[in-house]
């Protein structure tokens, strides 16, 4: 039976903000994740060649710096791995991941046992030199429903290779998730949303290095940021969220459902993606367990997707404000 998170580690998250544990999946559950890209990427980069558009396929390179390679040609070869936004890719090895037993335990520990896989999750290869790459200061919170804003939505940032400063692992600002959701800024670096330096919370900012196989958890109010990262080498990593059934939500909705009008209890934190519950004792024939299930939910989302959340956040141009709403 996979254990859950200490005690003393849900104190850590609960007061910090955040929480590292260093072994959450062994390598043998990680390469058959790896193994999925690389096939995405295999597909991707022979069109691309037959195209014209590059120059070989690049197979004997590794999967740390094989993309890199391809990307310096063509960085269509990005689009087939994030898809829309970054939550496109919806294979069988990636359901497993996102649903393997000894991460759900420490998800248990932290929103009780009926778990929903919350809609935004992303595949990050986060390119060496390349500024879209460095993500600004910001709360995952500032992205979603302010209804939601009192609620946890559990972030875990799980990388697929060891992480450290000089590959661009994220920074957090301990603590300052007590402080709610801060102002953010439109149309910041790489197109992120952005928390200006005189809005961020007072506490020094603290770099996590993370292992493979190692997942760092974090509340939606925790602010974070990562840096460029300059090796040769792709920092692989993906990050999915979790919520309690009791956090709104669209589960067993089509996007054609949506409507802005109805109650907010009953709108979800993000409905432009699709929700899928993950673990439920109360109603078990609820729970999306098999990859085709989860692959035609997330599918129904790609092609149609119902409007964002609507947080009244400035854009920023060149370090000022303009009066713009979204």
């Amino acid at each position: 039976m996979p254990s859950g998170l200490t005690q003393e580690q849900i104190q850590r998250f609960t007061d910090q903000g955040y929480l590292m544990v260093p072994d959450v999946f062994a390598d043998a559950e990680i390469q058959p994740l790896r193994n999925e890209i690389t096939a995405v990427i295999d597909q991707a980069a022979r069109r691309l060649q037959a195209e014209g558009k590059i120059s070989c396929t690049w197979d004997e390179e590794p999967f740390e710096t094989r993309l890199t390679r391809i990307f310096l040609e063509c960085d269509e070869i990005l689009s087939p791995i994030v898809g829309k936004a970054g939550g496109g890719h919806s294979g069988p090895a990636f359901f497993e991941f996102i649903t393997n037993k000894s991460l759900l335990a420490k998800i248990e520990s932290l929103v009780g046992p009926e778990i929903v896989g919350s809609s935004v999750y992303r595949i990050r290869p986060k390119m060496p030199s390349y500024a879209p790459g460095a993500v600004p200061w910001h709360q995952d919170s500032g992205y979603f429903s302010p209804h939601c804003d009192k609620d946890l939505i559990v972030t875990c940032w799980i990388p697929l290779v060891d992480t450290y400063p000089q590959n661009g692992c994220l920074q957090v600002l301990p603590r300052a998730h007590r402080q709610g959701v801060v102002r953010h800024y439109k149309n910041g670096p790489g197109g992120f949303l952005v928390i200006q330096d005189e809005d961020l919370p007072a506490p020094e900012p603290v770099t996590v290095p993370v292992p493979a196989g190692g997942v760092l958890f974090m509340t939606n109010l925790t602010p974070h940021s990562s840096s460029l990262h300059t090796e040769d080498v792709v920092r692989w990593a993906i990050d999915v969220r979790y919520q309690s059934s009791d956090v709104p939500s669209n589960f067993g909705e089509l996007p054609s459902d949506f409507s802005a009008d109805r109650p907010l209890q009953e709108i979800a934190c993000y409905p432009p993606e699709a929700d899928f519950v993950l673990q439920s004792p109360a109603h078990p024939e609820k729970v999306v367990d098999t990859w085709h299930t989860f692959h035609e939910i997330r599918q129904r989302f790609e092609e149609e997707r119902p409007p964002g959340p609507r947080r009244g956040w400035v854009a920023v141009e060149g370090g000022r404000c303009r009066d713009r709403q979204s």
